[in-house]
């Protein structure tokens, strides 16, 4: 996700300790430091009340913000002692005003009335996720991408992958993911070696016609200059239909709809009805029961047989 080698490795690290653990645990995060007195003031209540809890499934991680300066600027420390606590790789509260044992007690107890901690177990690691919990993990990330980040979604669907490498779905999610995060050579190479029972999943046809359509992007003066060719000559389809293309590639799916729409409308069989196979192929990639491919959809249907 374009970290060098030192950052990867922290990430590493924290998904390792932190991450992972908070997929059924909640992990309370201490953000201290060797020369921090309130920190040190701090650790033996926070040490103290995780023991108390840890048969209601919480777990105590400390973060040294002068080894871990990367994580710690993910996280906007400003000042230490800072505390979270985290469930499901996601902040849920911030701890750090709960300084005496009764007040980090009170905070925990309202925090676990309300999320589904699986209790502690004596002897075991924590439990995987459920179906049902991957299933809210891939609606999370698929929420991410619709709000436009998907450096985020990313995030979220590598931790489903990694729980459940054989998951479609998450595969999927995680490749288109990458593609619009700018990424596509790193989902190419992950569609390239993936298992055949996966890569055979209808989910994944939808990652493989975005990563198709990705493969058409140019730099801002091309597309300037292919929106210009179309326009000065609508029956140039070839000139339109490269504009289409090299607009969704650029994220302006509106252009590309609005372009391939038009196209259907003056010849809708056009090099064997190219425009239409286009516009559903866009659809396929972003997904059929989003609100904007609704919409065109719609707009298609009414120019086909309204």
């Amino acid at each position: 996700m374009g970290l060098n080698i030192d950052e990867q490795k922290a990430v590493d690290r924290f998904r390792k300790q932190v991450v992972e653990p908070s997929m059924s645990k909640l992990v309370i995060l201490d953000f201290w430091a060797e020369w921090c007195g309130p920190c040190k003031a701090l650790t033996p209540t926070l040490e103290k009340v995780a023991a108390e809890y840890a048969d209601k499934g919480v777990v105590l991680e400390k973060v040294n913000v002068d080894e871990e300066q990367f994580i710690a600027a993910q996280f906007q420390v400003k000042s230490i002692p800072t505390v979270y606590a985290m469930f499901q790789g996601q902040p849920v509260a911030d701890l750090t005003p709960a300084r005496t044992e009764s007040q980090l007690k009170q905070s925990l107890d309202q925090i676990l009335a309300q999320l589904p901690v699986q209790p502690g177990e004596d002897g075991g690691s924590p439990q995987g996720p459920s179906d049902e919990e991957i299933a809210q993990f891939i609606a999370m990330g698929e929420k991410s991408l619709g709000d436009g980040d998907p450096e985020r979604a990313a995030g979220i669907f590598q931790q489903v992958v990694e729980m459940a490498p054989t998951n479609a779905a998450a595969m999927s999610g995680y490749l288109r993911a990458l593609i619009e995060a700018g990424h596509a050579e790193q989902a190419q190479a992950m569609l390239d070696q993936m298992p055949e029972d996966v890569a055979n999943d209808p989910a994944i046809e939808r990652a493989r016609a975005a990563l198709e359509l990705a493969g058409k992007k140019v730099d801002d003066g091309e597309l300037a200059a292919l929106r210009e060719k179309a326009a000065a000559n609508p029956q140039d389809m070839d000139a339109r239909y490269a504009f289409a293309e090299a607009a969704f590639a650029a994220g302006d799916r509106d252009a590309a709809a609005d372009e391939l729409l038009g196209m259907i409308e003056a010849d809708r069989d056009w090099n064997e009805g190219a425009a239409r196979s286009r516009l559903l192929q866009i659809f396929e990639a972003i997904g059929l029961e989003d609100e904007w491919v609704v919409a065109t959809r719609r707009r298609l249907s009414k120019l086909l047989f309204g």
